[in-house]
């Protein structure tokens, strides 16, 4: 019998040094330092890296690390010191309504060039509407990553 209480004394200790290293280690999330208002570009100067003092248990993905954050958009009100939700950022906009774009349409070594006008904004990969500006015929194509939007036929 004293031999079991020896054994157990320090399996205790081990199981109460691990609980205590476990309530202090914390996630770190990030948290405006200012309103970021919708529509707002939001860089890495606009927030900052906390320790979360509670669990993320029912809550929807948080930023944990600036990179998640830096040049995303605002789609909500962002609060100083609150958690960011993910749903509430979303890509910049490459295109934006109503500023002329240069559409191209190539097919092997031919290239069809115009300027039209975006119908609604889109990131790039997204598959907008635009406008031709010449002959006002509405058509769609997605955006390339050099800010242009590519038509392919139909």
């Amino acid at each position: 019998m004293a031999l079991a209480r020896w054994i157990s004394l320090p399996i205790a200790a081990a199981i109460l040094a691990a609980s205590a290293l476990m309530a202090f280690a914390q996630d770190t999330v990030v948290v405006p330092t200012r309103v970021v208002y919708p529509g707002e570009l939001v860089t890495t100067a606009d927030v900052q890296s906390v320790a979360l003092r509670r669990s993320t248990a029912g809550l929807p993905p948080l930023a944990y690390d600036r990179s998640e954050v830096e040049g995303k958009v605002a789609r909500r009100t962002l609060l100083p010191g609150r958690l960011i939700a993910l749903s509430s950022l979303r890509e910049a906009y490459a295109v934006e309504a109503g500023k002329p774009v240069q559409v191209q349409f190539v097919q092997g070594s031919l290239t069809i060039s115009a300027v039209a006008v975006p119908l609604q904004p889109g990131s790039v990969g997204d598959l907008i509407r635009v406008r031709n500006i010449d002959s006002g015929v509405v058509f769609s194509g997605i955006i390339m990553a050099d800010g242009t939007v590519r038509v392919g036929a139909t």
